[in-house]
């Protein structure tokens, strides 16, 4: 049986967002990776499962405001940040971690980088009471991340592609 580990992004509330279980491929000197290949499901919140066109993997660095998922193609988003709290491992089985609603990716058909959601990040500020400091190690992660996966800096540049390949092609 693989190990697996539930994967629970929340909101500053607390309330349940993005979930799913993944497959743990590893660790390395970025983090912790886990994958699952294309046809799998994740939920919103306790919404239906909700598919999962391609195959991909989700760096859980140490310490930093961000994860990472890296999509196979021919999905069209290549790189996907999330800003939210450092990953917390509340267990060898279980990861969490606030969604704090900037995004950073990066578009597989031109390389084009964008820093999106900044509406959604205002308006939770205030909806939620996000502090002073949370605010900023959001913002500060966003402006580090539009540099580092624009200049395709690692784990942006290739160091993903064997974790991915671990689990492209693969079936639920």
């Amino acid at each position: 049986m693989p190990d697996l580990v539930s994967v629970n992004y929340r909101k500053y509330d607390g309330s349940l967002h993005w979930n799913l279980r993944m497959r743990r491929l590893g660790e390395d000197g970025h983090g912790v990776w886990l994958g699952l290949p294309a046809g799998a499901v994740m939920c919103k919140g306790y919404g239906p499962p909700v598919p999962i066109e391609c195959a991909h993997v989700i760096l859980f660095p140490h310490e930093v405001w961000w994860t990472a998922v890296f999509n196979a193609a021919p999905r069209e988003t290549e790189v996907y940040c999330d800003i939210a709290t450092p990953p917390e491992w509340v267990s060898d089985h279980e990861v969490t971690m606030v969604d704090l609603d900037l995004d950073v990716l990066r578009k597989r058909t031109d390389g084009s980088t964008l820093l999106v959601d900044q509406d959604e990040f205002a308006e939770h500020q205030v909806r939620y009471g996000y502090p002073a400091d949370v605010i900023a190690e959001a913002e500060a992660a966003g402006r580090w991340l539009m540099d580092a996966v624009d200049g395709r800096a690692e784990p942006f540049g290739n160091a993903f592609e064997p974790w991915l390949g671990m689990v492209d092609g693969e079936r639920p």
